[in-house]
């Protein structure tokens, strides 16, 4: 099947449309959390962003393997009643996870804490197990409704979660000096996603639960048993190498770099949330049956094509921009936030082109090599980390950034060698895509010859 072939297919099956749909509810909850953003800059400090990293990483360590992947075997059985098991086993697991997580904070000993740059931390240990569950249930149910191909569902779910996330974090801004405000916005998001998702669920499937029994959740459990035992180590490992580092950072680095650190990665995952995330979605949704059909490389080679010609173009661009923008957005503290965004980009280019065609290794029953491949970043960027803290203390963020593009580089190619796709294919669409990316750059260094003599114009005046 030719390339031109499989885009008419993709746009055939509502690819295209389902995409929108998410895109369009993922883009407003972005515009939300971006207007947002500069006014919490300047309520909240670096030192404040710093604390919101470090227990953003330790929920995202865990919420990610607290329903033991189950997750996102949902939409893969053909029958309901297989799946609604899927789902209640991912859901006990979950509770299950978060009890004994809860149980591990309480014995975290003082002097651990004491690491950190921030001497409130343990205050807000609590918060850790309440997001776990939340994000972690939150996935559970959004799997589901992909199972249903309810995207629009999930768009205005989206849409509510940020703006409970924002209302919570500017209410509460600069009460009494404190961080609360914006450390508990992310958790009251999910909270509400949560709920919302539940709500929108048990009115829809009336009959769910009684689809479901433990024996017939012992019995998904024996067909899907390969999910918690490898899928569920690899998105550990994922989650681990890329959240662990900013502890590390947070632990290691002198002042609030984690909070530069963290805002740099808000800004660039943004568009990398509104088009990657909802084209792995819908993806998964499709891919499964693309793959009994012996038709996934052209399937996969056409979504990249889309990738490289409506995503990588404004990467490139936000990192070339950051630099010079990020004080003026976002108030004069955060300069150095602006240079780690440039040195990220890369990193985050090679991960919008992987991560949406990630799940393909699943759908192949291939979570031996996800799993080898996650073990391998998160040594990579620990390693990175760890060294530059050792060496070259100043450049740990850069560190950091370098391992991640290192690791997805090499994942990228290993996703496209397993499931077939062929070098020729991949570079037809870089080709086509060239005219979008050298505009795109073009644009980016056109900004830097601009803008200082924008400056030195105003400087004169």
């Amino acid at each position: 099947m030719s390339i031109r072939e499989s885009w008419a297919l993709i746009r055939g099956h509502g690819f295209l449309s389902s995409v929108g749909v998410l895109v369009g509810g993922t883009g407003f909850a972005a515009v939300i959390s971006a207007v947002m953003l500069p006014v919490l800059t300047r309520l909240y400090t670096p030192h404040d962003f710093s604390l919101l990293a470090v227990l953003t990483a330790m929920i995202s360590i865990v919420s990610v393997v607290a329903c033991l992947r189950f997750d996102i075997a949902i939409p893969i059985p053909e029958q309901d009643n297989e799946a609604a098991n899927i789902l209640a086993l991912a859901v006990v697991s979950v509770f299950a996870v978060v009890i004994v997580l809860s149980g591990v904070l309480l014995a975290v000993p003082a002097i651990m804490l004491e690491r950190f740059s921030q001497p409130s931390l343990g205050s807000y240990l609590w918060i850790v197990p309440v997001g776990v569950a939340a994000v972690a249930i939150t996935s559970a149910l959004q799997y589901w409704l992909v199972r249903k191909k309810d995207f629009h569902a999930i768009a205005r779910n989206r849409i509510a979660q940020a703006s409970a996330a924002a209302a919570t974090q500017l209410s509460l801004g600069g009460l009494n000096g404190m961080a609360l405000g914006l450390v508990l916005g992310p958790t009251v998001g999910s909270s509400a996603a949560c709920a919302g998702l539940a709500y929108r669920i048990t009115r829809t499937e009336k009959s769910l639960f009684k689809r479901v029994s433990w024996r017939q959740m012992r019995s998904a459990f024996s067909v899907y048993h390969r999910f918690p035992k490898y899928s569920a180590l690899e998105a550990l490992s994922n989650s681990a190498g890329i959240q662990l580092p900013i502890i590390m950072i947070a632990a290691l680095a002198h002042g609030p770099e984690a909070g530069f650190l963290s805002l740099a990665m808000f800004v660039i995952q943004a568009p990398m949330g509104l088009l990657g995330t909802a084209i792995g979605q819908v993806f998964l949704s499709r891919a499964p049956q693309e793959h009994r059909l012996g038709r996934l490389d052209v399937f996969i080679t056409g979504i990249l094509g889309g990738l490289l010609k409506v995503g990588v173009g404004p990467l490139i661009f936000g990192g070339l921009l950051a630099p010079n923008l990020f004080t003026k957005v976002f108030g004069e503290d955060w300069h150095r936030a602006g240079i780690l965004m440039a040195w990220m980009t890369p990193w985050f280019v090679m991960q919008f082109l992987a991560s949406p065609v990630s799940t393909a290794l699943h759908v192949l029953n291939r979570q031996r090599a996800a799993l080898l491949l996650q073990l391998f970043g998160l040594v990579t960027r620990v390693a990175a980390v760890y060294g530059a803290s050792l060496f070259a203390v100043g450049a740990i963020s850069e560190a950091y950034a370098i391992s991640g593009f290192v690791f997805y580089s090499v994942y990228f190619l290993v996703i496209l060698n397993a499931v077939g796709v062929s070098a020729s294919g991949v570079f037809g669409e870089l080709r086509r895509a060239a005219p979008w990316l050298i505009g795109w750059i073009s644009a980016g260094l056109l900004f830097w010859v601009v803008a200082p003599m924008v400056l030195i114009e105003g400087w004169m005046r």
